[in-house]
């Protein structure tokens, strides 16, 4: 008897200690990006620095910036929020069953009130999203989140 509540105890405690990671919050910084090809390219926000490789690779532009963003922490993995810039938004909304290999993610891109894009997505730590958006008078706009 005293072995089967030692070893129930155990069990529990081992639940207890194992729910916190399996549901531990996460923070998810979402950017607006305007790409370009500049004479003399500034060097990237701080934000992008360790994708800017990457976003040369794929978009062929020497400059990023970043004209808009929001940071947002994930507690209950249902939440929604926003990142804006002066004409464009980009509206997050994170749906509810996610598991531990990331996130459903709803994402429309608005320009000032118009909707432009609307798609789903799933968004994990190990895999950013990155999206090329309309042209932006002489550069790209590029929607990214990224969970940190």
């Amino acid at each position: 008897m005293k072995r089967r509540l030692v070893l129930l105890l155990g069990i529990s405690l081992a639940l207890i200690v194992s729910i916190p990671a399996a549901t531990a919050s996460q923070t998810v910084w979402s950017g607006l990006v305007i790409a370009n090809n500049a004479a003399k390219p500034e060097p990237p926000s701080p934000e992008l620095t360790y994708l800017e490789e990457t976003l040369k690779d794929w978009f062929g532009y020497n400059q990023y910036q970043v004209i808009g963003q929001s940071r947002k922490v994930l507690v209950t993995g249902s939440e929604d929020w926003l990142a804006q810039s002066k004409y464009f938004s980009l509206h997050i909304d994170s749906k509810e069953g996610n598991d531990k290999t990331g996130y459903r993610v709803n994402l429309k891109l608005f320009q000032e009130s118009n909707l432009l894009l609307e798609w789903e997505a799933k968004l994990s730590k190990d895999r950013p999203i990155i999206v090329k958006g309309p042209q932006v008078g002489d550069g790209q706009l590029i929607l990214l989140l990224v969970v940190q």
